[in-house]
């Protein structure tokens, strides 16, 4: 053996009850009933004694119980002086018992002491401790010599055992923690390793293809302009313009789903702030902010997008206020409308931002949260908050409320239209 086995603590896992089968469990707790029940028989058979006397014993039992449980928990937390001194408080307890007549339960403690200190502690403070209790065993046996030479070193052997045992079963503890943590390291390569493969695939196909789209819509936009003027070449211009800014837009996106699978998100409060310059929208943060799962990350971005992308739609020329609130459990966004001023550009009326709001509820509610709609703010939800949504969002019914926008100190009258996102942390 060399001076560190002679010095270091059994592992934790060792010392506590984990990885312990329900069998074992149970016949552990089976014996100590079983000792406790003859120590209590013990003292109460004791005709000889006085009432006082075994009121006595009681407590002095019921002490030794409780420094018992004290010594479990501080040999768990690997306190060394407070559990060599409640270990010495029982051995002690065993001395007091054999003087005043009980000699079982001293028998009891110094053997219970033995093993459970050979169990429990280092070994250059298990010995001591041990020897000094086996010292008062052998003191007060009265077999043969060599009866009692034989219970004390199956008492020696018996607790180093059992060290051995639970030391044993924690390195299959620690094996099995680190064998469930490689499978999860595991998993979450191949997951990065998938994602990065689908990264790759959506940027070869979908981002090449609206990137040539792009390059085709202006090349027609610029031979469009050069036509003489008219009904039908402003016509086809205003089309082909409005296919522009969507196919603009839809790359944007997919270059930000191609951040999201990479890993490479921009923080949620820029991401914002950057979303709302394009509309000329405020926004406000909340709290202490922190990162978020990406599944909770990735919904309030498509919310906020969605909400503003249906503002464009149903409620041009309307306010547009992003709260974006951190709390302990989750985070709240608010977008709110103040109603809009006439009819959207045209060619968005019938076009969707590809990500309605009834997705964002399905989607809000795998992830545990909340997404309510409707006409006006949602401060106090109650009758006609919650809205219904078509395939691509709004309905338009909820924006169109205001004619000017301006029923309010801060332009929001309340008309307007208001969407309110809760994800979990």
């Amino acid at each position: 053996m060399t001076p560190e086995d002679w010095t270091k603590w059994p592992s934790r896992e060792a010392l506590s009850r984990e990885g312990l089968a329900d069998a074992r469990r149970w016949l552990a707790r089976l014996v100590r009933l079983v000792v406790l029940a003859v120590l209590v028989w013990t003292i109460f058979s004791r005709r000889h004694v006085a009432d006082w006397g075994v009121a006595a014993a009681v407590g002095g039992l019921s002490a030794v119980v409780l420094c018992a449980w004290a010594f479990y928990h501080a040999t768990l937390h690997h306190a060394l002086w407070r559990s060599v001194g409640l270990l010495a408080l029982l051995v002690g307890a065993g001395f007091a018992a054999h003087r005043t007549g009980f000699e079982v339960v001293a028998i009891v403690l110094w053997c219970g002491c033995a093993l459970t200190g050979m169990r429990r502690l280092p070994l250059v403070a298990a010995l001591p401790i041990t020897l000094a209790t086996l010292t008062g065993f052998v003191l007060s046996d009265r077999a043969s010599w060599l009866t009692t030479v034989l219970t004390v070193a199956g008492l020696l052997l018996g607790g180093y055992a059992l060290r051995l045992d639970a030391e044993t079963r924690g390195t299959t503890q620690r094996l099995l923690a680190q064998e469930r943590a490689a499978r999860v390291a595991e998993a979450e390569s191949a997951a990065l390793a998938e994602r990065a493969r689908i990264a790759r695939d959506i940027h070869d196909v979908l981002a090449h293809s609206l990137s040539a789209q792009l390059v085709h819509l202006e090349a027609a936009r610029l031979r469009i302009e050069q036509e003489p003027p008219g009904p039908f070449r402003d016509q086809i211009l205003e089309r082909v313009v409005a296919a522009r800014s969507m196919a603009r837009e839809g790359l944007a996106e997919t270059r930000q789903a191609l951040s999201a699978l990479r890993g490479e998100m921009v923080p949620l409060g820029e991401y914002l702030r950057e979303l709302a310059a394009l509309d000329g929208a405020e926004v406000e943060i909340a709290g202490e902010p922190r990162p978020l799962r990406a599944e909770a990350s990735q919904t309030v971005r498509r919310v906020a997008q969605e909400a503003l992308t249906n503002v464009r739609k149903h409620a041009p020329g309307a306010r547009v206020r992003i709260r974006l609130a951190y709390a302990p459990d989750g985070v709240t966004l608010e977008v709110r409308d103040s109603g809009g001023r006439g009819p959207g550009p045209a060619g968005q009326a019938g076009a969707g931002a590809g990500y309605g709001l009834l997705g964002m509820r399905e989607r809000a509610e795998l992830l545990g949260g909340t997404l309510e709609a409707g006409p006006g703010a949602l401060d106090g939800v109650g009758d006609g908050s919650r809205g219904s949504f078509g395939a691509q969002g709004f309905d338009g019914s909820g924006g169109s409320g205001g004619s000017d926008g301006s029923g309010g100190s801060d332009g929001f009258d309340g008309k307007g239209f208001s969407v309110r996102l809760r994800v979990p942390a």
